[in-house]
């Protein structure tokens, strides 16, 4: 109540203190403590990351498309960066392309999209929706940021150690991780590690902000079924952060100190490398680190999921005029979901030779969670029945989430079977299934809260025409990279194949090789599609057409009942919720929505 008391007290007099003082650049913009600017300066640094990430993947599938041929002009600077030993000739090298396949997971999962859906609309979103004049503990929130652009500082650091980045995958299995590079003892590995350190240290400070703000910031009248699903969707996914990233952490920090200081926590007795038995004391467990991984490693689906489903259903209900069909079920689903997540983690393991009893459980336990996923994407479909539906980008990007999600979801159902998975682990299909998630999906949600929050934040439109065509180029061009993939995995293509599958021709079929030609011409494409994005996105900052109202959407919660731009301390009186969030084309009101600020 204290934090609820100090922040009252603030907001009530933020005018008298700014009469004195205006913070200077540094201040302003830089250790702000302002959850606006906190969740502006996460979603830049989170779209720089998603772009580097991409030009990785691009290189990667030139050269799957193109073995033994040298990247055109980026790669001499490649060879002239990290020498003739990582890219021979301008090619990535076998430990090169391990390099470029471990970062780009991690910067797209732990750099990019994590931040952006829970950092940044988070951040910019959330006390906007519940009334709150900032978030609980500001200075926390800014140092959640500051932690979080230290950690993507140092595994950037990391490409220029000696040996290189790390490449034992996103996932760092032991006892890879610790072998791969003993010439080198202060490694890109360690890097790797450490910047995980600062990543998940940033998660954990963000969660418990979240989950304070939520519950004791609520504005009077703003009740639990009261709370826009956007809010319910990052409560539930603070819960997930807080207690499924301490494990890994307390994880990397122990497989650093088997990288560095001789523990074997990870490394198993009798270990031999390069035909030399590697000098630990052994006794370690390599599947140890992938529970400690994957029991993260799960929830953290849902930790880019939840946040997603939250946009998707504020850009839907705005743009079909309408109540969202099923809000309770939808508000119990995902607490659901975010409980099983939490007892599914083995379903990748099933290679590791669990009993058919442990199988048996996890399986169990995956096919149930797709039960609160299937009710939340059906209630959003059963939205859009009877709408009066308005297709500008945001609502396009909103709908076409939905059936990519669902391919996504339903192609993930082999996968947490153990008879099914054992064929299909490890191939390309299980990179389709994953993308499927995450590019097309999670991806949309964030172009779709980008062009529906857009005028909040700025006080100008974005350009419709831009928007629809960057919608199309996306759709179009993601489907044609990543249904492809489910093809190659059921012919047998492994997911590591840095020449393209040549030297694994045998055994493979060869329309399965030619397919990467074709994905990656796609994945060119879908780089050329976002250019009306970032055209767009740029120009409108400045020349873009400016807001006539506080409220050009006609929506209906708190954050549009504020200033545009919201200044600091968000509403110019304290707000009051009267109703649900959700109050479209009630029958008898004046107009076809009505705000939830509006006095009965």
């Amino acid at each position: 109540m204290q934090a609820t008391d100090t922040h009252a007290h603030a907001h009530g007099h933020k005018g008298h203190s700014h009469d004195h003082h205006e913070p200077g650049f540094f201040s302003k913009y830089i250790f702000s403590t302002d959850h606006k600017v906190i969740g502006v300066q996460y979603g830049v640094a989170s779209l720089i990351f998603l772009f580097f990430g991409f030009l990785l993947v691009l290189a990667m599938r030139f050269q799957l498309a193109n073995p033994g041929k040298p990247i055109p002009v980026v790669g001499a600077l490649l060879e002239k960066l990290l020498g003739s030993d990582m890219a021979p000739g301008g090619n990535l090298s076998g430990d090169l392309y391990n390099s470029f396949g471990a970062m780009h997971g991690t910067i797209m999962v732990f750099l990019a999209i994590v931040p952006i859906l829970f950092g940044a609309f988070g951040n910019y979103v959330t006390p906007l929706q519940i009334g709150a004049p900032d978030m609980a503990f500001p200075r926390l929130n800014m140092a959640s940021f500051h932690v979080y652009f230290i950690g993507g500082v140092v595994m950037f650091a990391s490409f220029f150690t000696p040996g290189g980045t790390a490449r034992s995958g996103w996932t760092s299995y032991s006892p890879l991780a610790s072998v791969t590079d003993l010439a080198n003892h202060f490694d890109g590995q360690t890097y790797w590690l450490i910047g995980m350190v600062f990543l998940i240290t940033s998660s954990l400070l963000g969660s418990v902000n979240f989950i304070a703000t939520i519950i004791q910031l609520r504005c009077r009248g703003m009740s639990w079924m009261r709370m826009p699903f956007f809010v319910w969707a990052q409560f539930v996914t603070a819960f997930l952060l807080l207690l499924a990233f301490p494990p890994l952490e307390a994880a990397g920090l122990m497989q650093l100190m088997d990288n560095l200081f001789g523990s074997s926590f990870f490394l198993p007795q009798g270990l031999v490398v390069n035909g030399t038995a590697l000098a630990v004391s052994g006794g370690g467990s390599p599947l140890l680190w992938q529970h400690l991984f994957w029991f993260l490693g799960h929830p953290e689906v849902y930790v880019l999921i939840l946040p997603a489903i939250g946009i998707v259903s504020e850009v839907i209900a705005n743009n079909t005029r309408k109540p969202l069909w099923g809000y309770k079920s939808m508000v119990y689903s995902a607490m659901s979901v975010g409980f099983l997540s939490f007892i599914v983690w083995a379903h990748h393991m099933y290679l590791t030779g669990m009993g058919t009893k442990v199988a048996t459980f996890f399986q169990t336990t995956t096919m149930m969670i797709s039960i609160p996923s299937v009710i939340i994407l059906t209630a959003l479909f059963i939205s859009l029945w009877g709408g009066s539906i308005r297709f500008n980008a945001a609502s396009l990007f909103a709908l076409s989430f939905l059936p990519m999600f669902g391919i996504g979801g339903l192609t993930g159902l082999p996968l947490g079977f153990n008879a099914s998975d054992i064929y299909l682990h490890d191939s390309y299909y299980v990179i389709g299934h994953f993308h499927y998630v995450v590019a097309p999906g999670t991806m949309f949600a964030v172009f779709a809260g980008i062009y529906y929050w857009f005028p909040k934040i700025t006080g100008r439109m974005m350009n419709e025409t831009l928007g629809k065509l960057h919608w199309a180029g996306s759709l179009f061009f993601m489907n044609c990279v990543f249904a492809p993939m489910f093809i190659q995995g059921f012919k047998g293509m492994s997911r590591r194949m840095y020449d393209g599958g040549t030297t694994y021709f045998e055994g493979v079929d060869p329309t399965a090789l030619s397919l990467n030609k074709m994905i990656t011409m796609c994945a060119v494409g879908l780089g050329v599609a976002q250019l009306p994005f970032i055209i767009n996105f740029f120009s409108s900052i400045f020349v873009g057409k400016k807001v006539s109202s506080d409220n050009p959407w006609d929506a209906t919660t708190l954050e549009w009942a504020t200033p545009t731009p919201p200044p600091h301390g968000n509403f110019a009186s304290e707000p009051v919720a009267y109703r649900g969030p959700y109050e479209y084309s009630v029958p008898g009101a004046k107009s076809d929505f009505t705000p939830q600020s509006e006095k009965p």
